[in-house]
């Protein structure tokens, strides 16, 4: 009985502190919203004379109207674009690489496997200059095309590591009844594999989504003018333009926020479907 006692207090105290921990990161992750959310809303000399959590005065739009019609809505166009292609490429080229490695037995599937993940331990940065005159060559240079090669080939690699570990733990007792009805392996991968493994395509979604949308340095490296440039360099140019209007700053970051949002919220059941996958088996 004292044994039980002493397990539930321990259990008791562990929650509290895991639930202290919980509050502590949430609030140091929900306030630099809070803060950039209240600051978009003021006046431009209104958040160097109040508290920096201070309420704005009144509901200020000026600067979300001036933000839009100051060329915002272009960058916001082609990151769609860059996104949308590259995340739909990419997570089809992970699906295929990942169904042979995780469902197949055969010599080279460790040697590939491995040779795919060893690609994450390259760095972006150093790849900088070949991929830039590779762009020059091809003519892609200053087009937002170009940002899209790049995107795939970096994101490749932990896609295919997460998707594979995922894949591998559908029942192998799924395909063996549908190959007993004539099922193969083409049509296995489209109507049974790729349903079932919604939840970890969403979580990578989700994951290299936002580092495409947040991507700066191939951006910066491939694209010159402004009609080719995606949202991390409209950031980056509204702060050159604006750098004494922090509230105008403020709603530049809040609309580049606002999609990854509304993505998350989207998916965010099939994210911890994805990310708890495996963890419990039975």
């Amino acid at each position: 009985m004292d044994s039980y006692k002493k397990s539930k207090r321990n259990s008791v105290v562990c929650w509290i502190i895991a639930f202290a921990f919980a509050v502590f990161y949430l609030v140091v992750s929900f306030l630099p919203f809070v803060f950039m959310v209240l600051n978009s809303f003021k006046e431009k000399f209104e958040m160097l004379t109040k508290a920096v959590f201070s309420l704005p005065d009144s509901l200020n739009f000026a600067n979300y109207r001036e933000v839009l019609t100051g060329g915002f809505g272009r960058y916001f166009f082609n990151s769609v674009i860059v996104l949308a292609i590259s995340l739909t490429v990419l997570l089809f080229i992970a699906a295929c690489a990942s169904y042979p490695l995780a469902r197949f037995r055969f010599k080279l599937a460790n040697p590939i496997y491995a040779g795919i993940v060893a690609c994450m331990s390259i760095p972006v940065h150093i790849t900088l200059i070949p991929v830039f005159k590779m762009a020059k060559y091809t003519g892609l240079y200053d087009r937002i095309w170009a940002l899209i090669g790049p995107y795939i080939a970096f994101a490749v690699p932990i896609s295919v590591f997460i998707l594979t570990s995922f894949m591998k733990e559908i029942p192998r007792e799924i395909e063996e009844s549908a190959e007993i009805d004539g099922c193969g392996k083409i049509q296995m991968f489209f109507s049974m594999i790729l349903p079932l493994a919604k939840p970890g395509l969403a979580t990578l979604a989700i994951y290299n989504g936002v580092n495409m949308w947040n991507e700066f340095s191939f951006a910066y490296t491939l694209t010159q003018s402004s009609a080719n440039r995606t949202l991390p360099l409209a950031i980056w140019e509204f702060q050159g333009q604006y750098s004494m209007n922090t509230p105008m700053i403020m709603a530049v970051l809040t609309l580049t926020l606002l999609p990854m949002i509304v993505m998350f919220l989207i998916f965010q059941d099939k994210l911890v479907k994805g990310m708890t996958a495996g963890a419990v088996k039975g």
